[in-house]
């Protein structure tokens, strides 16, 4: 079953992303895909096993929602596209078959939970960036542009130049980005095992969209990329199977405060509530950085 709710350019829709996909999204409508899938790891997404009996079937699966998306892309689209270590070959290799592979992204972060002891922990996730034309797409260098740690840092000159000059002090933040995970108690945090911060989303849409554009992301979750799209100016569609994860989208991208008489609250306001009224931090028991 397929629930559509739309508000001001932004559509959340509770449903399986290959029936959604090709039901409710027009070919070639949609300028910007930020794709964050189950990685097939075993988390608990409640609606959805994170576990495919092999991984022939969990590429194959990735192959089917990759192949809509990309027909759902204009000419001149963008995707984006992330799943584990594992599978990202597999990925990688079918991606390229047909669309252009602009960029290999590592997204690496810190991690202060348990560690492996008899290999090399992860401490990044892989991200794809491909585009449909790559004579012809959108890349916003000036809006995502970082400041220099070079030779800009230390007023260095750049005796290179007709005119020796100092280092440009900003620079392309190249294909290596730091971003802290979410954490329990950060203010953008939400009831989900895989949430993906706001500053990574913030520079994919900032460099692979402009203002009115469509953002779409088939596996939703907290809706973090329809939030940060909406906060951006630009349109968004956001799908995910889970009902739960979906009441997370009409709070944070429609608006809602409630649905059928239920009160739609995040994870820390709802904890703030309940720590004012004396009542046990029911999230106590997780870790906390």
């Amino acid at each position: 079953m397929t629930n559509l709710f739309e508000s001001d350019g932004h559509k959340v829709i509770c449903g399986d992303v290959l029936d959604v996909l090709e039901s409710l999204v027009s070919d070639e409508s949609v300028d910007l895909i930020f794709a964050d899938p189950p990685y097939n790891i075993g988390k608990d997404f409640g609606y959805v096993k994170d576990k495919w009996p092999c991984l022939d079937d969990y590429v194959d699966w990735c192959k089917q929602w990759i192949s809509l998306c990309i027909n759902k892309l204009t000419p001149n689209g963008s995707i984006y596209i992330m799943t584990s270590t594992q599978a990202m070959p597999y990925i990688d290799i079918y991606t390229q078959s047909l669309i252009h592979v602009m960029s290999r992204i590592v997204w690496h972060y810190d991690s202060s939970g348990v560690q492996a002891k008899k290999k090399f922990g992860s401490l990044y996730e892989p991200i794809l960036f491909g585009v449909k034309d790559k004579q012809n797409y959108t890349f916003n260098y000036d809006d995502i542009a970082i400041e220099a740690k070079t030779g800009a840092k230390r007023k260095l000159i750049d005796y290179r130049k007709a005119v020796p000059s100092e280092y440009s002090s900003i620079k392309n933040p190249g294909n290596v980005w730091y971003f802290a995970r979410v954490r329990y108690r950060m203010h953008e945090y939400e009831n989900h095992p895989t949430q993906k911060p706001e500053s990574l989303l913030n520079r994919i849409i900032l460099a692979s969209s402009n203002p009115g554009d469509v953002v779409l992301d088939p596996f939703a979750g907290t809706y973090t990329t329809c939030a940060v799209a909406s906060r951006l100016g630009r349109r968004s569609i956001g799908i995910d199977l889970n009902p739960d994860y979906v009441d997370i989208g009409l709070r944070r991208v429609l608006g809602y405060s409630s649905l059928n008489g239920r009160p739609l609250e995040s994870v820390s306001k709802k904890t703030r509530r309940l720590n004012a009224n004396g009542v046990k931090n029911f999230y106590a028991e997780e870790i906390v950085d």
